[in-house]
């Protein structure tokens, strides 16, 4: 079997336990939906029609602008619940004694980012059919929810594994639970809930240029049956890329040390 193969076998192990993990204490998971959740319910109910009369619209019209802000969040509270995972699972000295075993060395993280990708569908979903409950209607075409599932595999691949690092670098389970919260707050600073030509000059150029604009953009376009800007496709793959290489290669390196 050659090494390639290895590290197949055993990133399928590794995810499975994973999968295993997050069956066992579901918790985690309904926790990371909740909190989208309950911010759908805010901003819809609450700020709804004010915010949706600013639109030039009504409630449903700023549903329909905010839910693919509220998506945002939940793929940016997911990277928590991975630093978390990563976090305990060297706290507890899981790692150490997988690194004694004949175990391919990349299966250990890859197991930990199949695993979270697989738990933030799942948290999306929950998500999705919350909004789905409370009047959200998306118009998106078949074609376009399957560029919705790419773009959100792109995006939530990037984030686990900035989370991944983030995880690693923790000294505590408490500090992990801290450092990922940017990607929580992020999503207000960009046009997930407000236009961001609303925004004072210079938040309006941060919330221009961070990635969750052009992240944000990409995915109310494909639900609203549309195609995605070009400029905002481009800049979704290129921060991917960017937040994806240098998660990928900070936890290598931080692997390596240990």
């Amino acid at each position: 079997m050659s090494s390639l193969a290895f590290a197949v076998r055993d990133s399928g192990t590794m995810l499975r336990r994973n999968l295993r993990h997050m069956l066992r204490y579901p918790s985690l998971t309904f926790m990371l939906a909740a909190l989208p959740i309950i911010f759908l319910l805010l901003f819809a109910f609450v700020f709804g029609g004010t915010l949706g009369a600013g639109l030039g619209g009504d409630r449903t019209d700023y549903l329909a602008f905010v839910v693919p802000g509220v998506l945002m969040l939940s793929l940016g509270g997911q990277a928590t619940g991975t630093a978390l995972s990563v976090a305990t699972d060297l706290q507890q000295g899981i790692v150490a004694r997988f690194r004694t075993m004949a175990i391919a060395r990349v299966s250990i993280l890859t197991g930990h980012v199949l695993g979270s990708m697989v738990q933030t569908y799942i948290g999306l979903a929950i998500v999705l059919a919350a909004a789905l409950a409370v009047g959200y209607r998306p118009t998106a075409s078949p074609l376009a929810w399957l560029g919705l599932i790419g773009v959100v595999a792109m995006i939530s691949f990037a984030f686990i594994w900035l989370a991944v690092a983030l995880g690693m670098v923790a000294r505590t389970v408490e500090e992990a639970s801290n450092t990922p919260l940017p990607l929580t707050l992020l999503p207000f600073l960009g046009s997930g809930f407000v236009p961001t030509d609303t925004m004072p000059a210079g938040l309006r150029q941060f919330a221009e240029h961070q990635p969750y604009t052009p992240f944000t953009e990409t995915v109310r376009a494909l639900l609203a049956g549309h195609s995605p800007a070009g400029s905002d496709l481009l800049w979704t793959a290129a921060w991917c890329a960017v937040l994806a290489l240098g998660g990928y290669l900070w936890s290598r390196h931080r692997y390596n040390k240990l």
